[in-house]
């Protein structure tokens, strides 16, 4: 049976399609991400839910392409950025300032999905961010912006240990 004709999707099923790793999708459920029905043990994802994750419309709104006409094309971006050196107020506040950025009114009814996370022991972060591809540059600008020289995000870290200090340098 071909995928457009399934009604429910497993979670192995939607990570496959996705490229992403069975847990992440499991943890896109429990966080709310993602709308699914427990059947017994396993989760099962409609195509309307799996179709509003990647911001794609659902075919019954969807109007259908006139004649000769070229079909909707959808592209969406995933982009990991890794950050080192880089303590955890810094990390903080970056956090705080792409996940605000990322929810913020948009001229697109594309969905921009931030997801951050903070290795204390390395002091390294990274930043998955899935979207449009315009919405992620942009997103992607912001961070490129903000970390560079001079804007009071620098690197809070001891030069000497290379252990976070707790307090971010200002510029």
């Amino acid at each position: 049976m071909s995928d457009e004709g399934r009604d429910l999707y497993s979670v192995g099923e939607v990570a496959e399609m996705l490229g992403l790793h069975v847990r992440t999708v499991r943890n896109y459920v429990r966080d709310g991400r993602l709308k699914a029905v427990r059947i017994g043990k396993q989760y099962r994802i409609s195509r309307a839910d799996f179709e509003a994750l990647t911001s794609l419309p659902a075919p019954a709104d969807e109007e259908a392409p006139a004649h000769g006409a070229a079909p909707r094309r959808h592209v969406e971006v995933s982009s990991i950025v890794q950050i080192d050196a880089i303590g955890p107020d810094a990390a903080s506040r970056l956090a705080n300032l792409v996940t605000a950025s990322a929810q913020s009114p948009r001229d697109t009814p594309a969905t921009l999905r931030v997801q951050t996370v903070y290795d204390k022991e390395r002091a390294r972060m990274k930043i998955v961010i899935l979207g449009d591809a315009a919405t992620t540059a942009d997103l992607l600008q912001l961070v490129d912006g903000v970390l560079g020289p001079g804007n009071g995000m620098g690197n809070d870290l001891d030069q000497d240990t290379g252990r976070a200090t707790g307090e971010a340098r200002r510029g």
